[in-house]
């Protein structure tokens, strides 16, 4: 038996076995969790990891049982993460709220929104977090140069977008000094 015809059997064989077994895990997960998405989600996440280790979990006692095991450990991990973020929750309060976006911020979050993401990060980086345009270049990975004509493709499509109809041949205000070299 060749290597392709070994894994279609392989295949094959882990299917067999997931035909067989599934439902039955899953409804033991069920009274297991109480909760029918939950079970679902453990139970397919533990047969995602008995495929990735079939040729192991084939050959344990019970493979049934392996996949039982790390489906009911999945799930305590996830009753952990929950409890441990409600505890959170309750240690250190709900987060403080927000004070409302003014109209003006509305316009520049939709405006922003239009522009594609590479001159999306570079404005929101740059003009707004202050970072230098070699730091924005460092952090995206692009080239100082492509930094800066994605800094002047998004403020002329924001300035286009944010005119409201008022015809403006002077040059966008974001631009500083250092980028005009």
């Amino acid at each position: 038996m060749n290597g392709r015809e070994g894994a279609v059997a392989m295949a094959a064989e882990f299917d067999a076995f997931y035909a067989v077994s599934a439902t039955r895990i899953k409804r033991q997960m069920v009274l297991l969790t109480g909760d029918v998405a939950e079970a679902e989600d453990v139970t397919q996440e533990a047969f995602e990891r008995a495929w990735t280790r079939w040729s192991v979990v084939r050959d344990a006692a019970s493979p049934e049982a392996w996949v039982r095991t790390v489906s009911r450990r999945l799930a305590v991990s996830r009753w952990r993460r929950i409890r441990n973020a409600t505890m959170a929750w309750r240690r250190h309060g709900p987060p403080s709220e927000l004070s409302e976006l003014d109209a003006d911020h509305v316009v520049l979050i939709a405006a922003l929104a239009t522009l594609p993401e590479t001159q999306r990060v570079a404005i929101v980086l740059h003009h707004l977090a202050d970072l230098p345009v070699a730091q924005v270049a460092q952090e995206t990975g692009a080239t100082v140069s492509a930094v800066k004509q994605q800094l002047v493709r998004g403020r002329a499509a924001l300035a286009e977008s944010l005119a409201d109809g008022r015809e403006s041949t002077a040059e966008p205000a974001l631009v500083r000094p250092e980028e005009k070299r």
